[in-house]
């Protein structure tokens, strides 16, 4: 995704978020939470989980349309060539195995062997593959990816996050908040002028920035066990044997990346044998863990 892709992104997200959480404030007539007298606890709750939940949420029910514009995601409505023949076919053949509705399907041209699901439910969902997993992958590895994606949204991965990633924003927001407030009470102890609201709102950023490293290796944790679940639905759509042949292709490929390249490899979204302190903050397992716990299922 280039870089202004990223930015107009983020700030439409943004914007989105200030203008709902703006009226659900004016609607409910919300107090502020910080005033003369203090912080008022409640108001500062319910500010924290208006901005934590609205952001994730919001950033959910535009998850497809987004991955289209990022990706440039072609999306597959009537089959043109044997590959998107083959992928749309498997993808509702493992939809209906799975008892979920039949998400939209599309291929995007990048050379990294790559798929992922998005969407805001299980019936109204996208999975996508990038042209590098067609090439490089046999047809039996690639069932095994979609296996795996199509598991990420029977199993509701994408709105467990979601309300994962909420509460842990709503935390995040009113600790700093707390945190910063108490650095503004104790240097402007000694002051009669105080200290001012950019004082405050920069520190409050400050600790944000903090406490949210922290609270995101409570997110990777569960993104990482969500990993081995769809490991295991993609095996008992397919079975153990494709799965564990889809990820030692994928160890493969990261191997032989790693050679030419001199760096990691992403693939699914996996870090290339992080570090012990940085695989806390790895959304997926290392891909010896993810066959170990195949093998000896």
């Amino acid at each position: 995704m280039s870089l202004f892709k990223r930015v107009f992104f983020f700030l439409l997200t943004n914007i989105a978020v200030i203008a709902v959480i703006s009226i659900v404030l004016s609607v409910f007539n919300v107090a502020p939470y910080l005033s003369a007298s203090g912080l008022n606890y409640q108001s500062l709750l319910i500010f924290s989980a208006l901005f934590g939940f609205t952001g994730s949420f919001i950033s959910l029910f535009i998850s497809k349309w987004m991955a289209k514009k990022a990706f440039n995601i072609q999306i597959i409505q009537q089959p043109r060539s044997a590959d998107e023949q083959f992928v749309f076919q498997t993808v509702q053949s493992l939809a209906q195995q799975a008892s979920i509705g039949m998400p939209e399907v599309g291929i995007y041209d990048s050379p990294e062997a790559n798929a992922f699901a998005t969407g805001w439910n299980k019936n109204n969902a996208l999975v996508a593959v990038s042209s590098g997993l067609l090439n490089a992958m046999e047809k039996e590895e690639i069932e095994a990816v979609l296996g795996h994606e199509i598991s990420h949204v029977a199993n509701g991965d994408m709105v467990t996050l979601t309300l994962i990633q909420g509460v842990v924003n709503t935390f995040v927001i009113f600790f700093a908040r707390i945190a910063a407030y108490a650095v503004q009470s104790f240097l402007s102890k000694d002051r009669e002028d105080g200290i001012g609201t950019l004082a405050y709102t920069l520190t409050s950023i400050v600790f944000e920035i903090l406490f949210g490293i922290l609270a995101s290796t409570v997110v990777m944790a569960f993104s990482r066990k969500r990993e081995f679940r769809a490991d295991t639905g993609s095996a008992k759509l397919l079975g153990k044997a494709k799965m564990i042949q889809a990820l030692q292709k994928l160890e493969l490929l990261q191997n032989q990346l790693a050679d030419t390249r001199g760096k990691a490899f992403a693939t699914m979204k996996i870090s290339d044998k992080p570090s012990p302190f940085l695989s806390l903050f790895s959304s997926h397992p290392p891909l010896k863990d993810r066959i170990k716990a195949l093998e000896m299922q």
